[in-house]
């Protein structure tokens, strides 16, 4: 197997859906990403083997986003793209699958990387009002056309909202919301311990900001012609405080819940794009490396609890690392929920957690949340799904720098009941 490099990677700023980044196709997010990416390295795209990207809305007009992503860029036609789906993990599982053909020889540079528009993705007609355009269609005088329409019924006009149902297991029956409700009764996460956390994400990521750790990743986005760029993340709240997080109600569980909007991951829009290269590749390009992946596991599980992900995944990454949950000097997590990352802290330090459930020995390890999210996470930043995987990594390698850490891991749930967790080597 060959030696595998990751460069440092970029991404545009995070917006809240509907707000800054919403007239912005995913296709266009995408195409800023990898365009930056290439020329802020100094990369020629004909250099470029393949183009891997993470979606989850998958858009109608631009099917596989990858393709029309690596075009946009000026990437030469010859070189192929793909479009990868592991809902939340798309982006992390199209670094991983770049790193494993350049592994076995089938690759010297790919762009990995992830893309979404969770604004833009659209409402559907019900099957009712399909039916009446399907007989509308086939029409052939006045009074067929009029008789079509005429059978659309009240209920058929209400819409189906694309985002609630992707958002919704088809097999569990829930939302990904009650899941994380779910695992707070379980866990006993008290609503409280959930706002503290919550509050600590848009602390660190304001922090992150104001003093250039976040902003050193962020490429501009010209949302509008002739307007001021998008230069930061949109999202994180510079004053949130316990007291306003304390007024929101629970969403997911009216009566009974603790999972409110202030301490769950926000509806995003963004993209990020990273190069990996082997080592030879990037010795003749001039690409400096900034890290390499030591290991990665991706895992199934209950749907129902699917924000447990990374403890399941998590002691198989270490395993094939070769190295112990105490050696992590660095981690990041997809904070989906603050409940979902307070429920892994609590089953990764359980030695009857790991024994009944994981048919471990013990505890994988104690979380030391300073050295968690130290920039803050998807509750301040939001959770573009397909790109936050790509996200948790270049931001780990970047600090991994800045701390002169050897070995990170990053992990996140992943909606349906997988986990994903990659170890991080940094590069010397």
């Amino acid at each position: 197997m060959r030696d595998v490099i990751l460069s440092d990677g970029y991404r545009t700023p995070f917006a809240k859906a509907g707000t800054a980044l919403a007239e912005v196709p995913a296709r266009e997010l995408g195409r800023i990403a990898v365009t930056e990416l290439l020329a802020r390295h100094g990369v020629d795209p004909q250099e470029v083997d393949e183009v891997i990207m993470g979606n989850v809305a998958q858009p109608s007009d631009s099917t596989n986003i990858a393709r029309v992503v690596a075009l946009l860029s000026g990437i030469p036609e010859r070189v192929p793209a793909v479009t990868v789906q592991r809902n939340c993990a798309s982006g992390m599982e199209a670094i991983v699958q770049a790193h494993e053909r350049i592994a076995a020889g089938n690759a010297e540079l790919i762009v990995a990387g992830g893309t979404e528009s969770m604004s833009q993705i659209p409402l559907f007609l019900s099957r009712g009002m399909t039916r009446v355009f399907e007989r509308l269609s086939r029409a052939k005088s006045i009074g067929e056309r009029v008789a079509a329409v005429a059978g659309a019924k009240p209920k058929d006009l209400k819409p189906r909202v694309a985002l609630l149902e992707g958002l919704t297991d088809p097999v569990s029956g829930l939302n990904m919301g009650q899941t994380a409700e779910l695992l707070a009764k379980e866990f006993g996460i008290s609503r409280e311990a959930q706002d503290d956390f919550a509050l600590m994400s848009h602390r660190r990521a304001m922090a992150a900001t104001d003093e250039g750790r976040l902003p050193e990743e962020i490429v501009p986005v010209f949302a509008q012609p002739y307007q001021t760029p998008v230069l930061v993340d949109v999202g994180p709240r510079r004053n949130q405080s316990l007291e306003a997080l304390a007024k929101l109600r629970p969403y997911f569980d009216p009566r009974h819940g603790t999972v409110t909007p202030g301490n769950s991951c926000g509806i995003t829009d963004g993209a990020a794009a990273i190069l990996v290269a082997s080592a030879e590749k990037a010795r003749a390009i001039g690409l400096e490396p900034a890290g390499r992946i030591r290991a990665s596991a991706f895992v199934g599980l209950d749907p129902a609890r699917m924000g447990l992900g990374p403890t399941y995944a998590t002691p198989i990454a270490l395993q094939r690392a070769g190295v112990t949950f105490q050696d992590i000097k660095l981690i990041e997590i997809n904070e989906a929920f603050a409940a979902q990352v307070i429920a892994n802290e609590i089953a990764l330090a359980s030695p009857k957690y790991c024994r009944e459930n994981l048919g471990l020995d013990g505890a994988i390890g104690e979380i030391d949340r300073s050295i968690l999210n130290v920039n803050g996470g998807a509750i301040a930043l939001g959770h573009p799904v397909g790109v936050s995987g790509t996200r948790l990594v270049l931001t780990m390698l970047r600090e991994m720098r800045r701390r002169d850490v050897s070995i990170g891991l990053a992990m996140l749930c992943v909606g349906g009941g997988q986990g994903g967790a990659v170890v991080l080597e940094r590069a010397a």
